[in-house]
């Protein structure tokens, strides 16, 4: 069995190149956690650990005797997270990180159903009671028409690259469709040098009509 690798089966999702392109994101299925305030904190720290722990009972279902319907060797998705602003932090003429809103998700294969997220559940509960497993959820989301590129190099140089996504956006009748915006992170921020960093930055659009 050829073991399903994302950045190989999905290169244009999750491997873009340094120029921004419009691209077509599909309807996929993710085990998502909401929270808000600094990714630097504890709070953001546990909800992707929640992810990961939950991600990774899956992909090992079969050493623990569960083989599902449909099921195929692949490799763990990335972290993703999809983030905002709350109203008080637009107000300031400066990022907050503790106004900041977010929703962070691990994309799961088609074949991961309700009743297998709540055997995931189960196992990393029991494992480890100190996660609040409860807080995650198995969304479908479908994100359209977007705008994505590669950004390389400290998250604190985004705004750099934003600039040339919209530029892009100006330049081929383009326009976001909302404030919102996605990051996937290719790289652990934990164990890689700031200017060694790879982010997957996409936002969604529409046509300016």
């Amino acid at each position: 069995m050829t073991k399903f690798e994302w950045k190989k089966h999905d290169k244009a999702l999750y491997v873009p190149g340094q120029k921004p392109v419009l691209i077509e994101v599909p309807e996929m299925q993710y085990f998502t956690i909401q929270g808000k305030g600094d990714p630097n904190g504890e709070a953001f720290q546990e909800h992707v650990e929640v992810l990961y722990a939950l991600s990774y009972a899956i992909r090992m279902m079969p050493k623990q005797g569960v083989t599902p319907e449909g099921y195929f060797e692949y490799t763990v998705f990335p972290l993703e997270g999809c983030w905002d602003l709350a109203e008080e932090g637009r107000k300031l003429d400066y990022l907050d990180k503790d106004h900041l809103i977010y929703t962070l998700m691990i994309r799961q294969p088609d074949f991961v159903t309700e009743d297998l997220f709540q055997w995931a559940k189960e196992q990393v509960q029991r494992k480890k009671r100190h996660l609040n497993v409860e807080s995650a959820r198995l969304d479908k989301i479908i994100e359209g028409s977007c705008v994505q590129v590669m950004h390389l190099g400290s998250y604190d140089n985004e705004p750099e690259t934003f600039t040339m996504m919209e530029e892009y956006c100006a330049d081929h009748q383009l326009r976001r469709a909302e404030k919102t915006h996605k990051e996937i992170y290719l790289t652990d921020a934990r164990k890689t040098l700031p200017e060694k960093l790879k982010t997957v930055l996409r936002f969604k659009v529409e046509r300016d009509i």
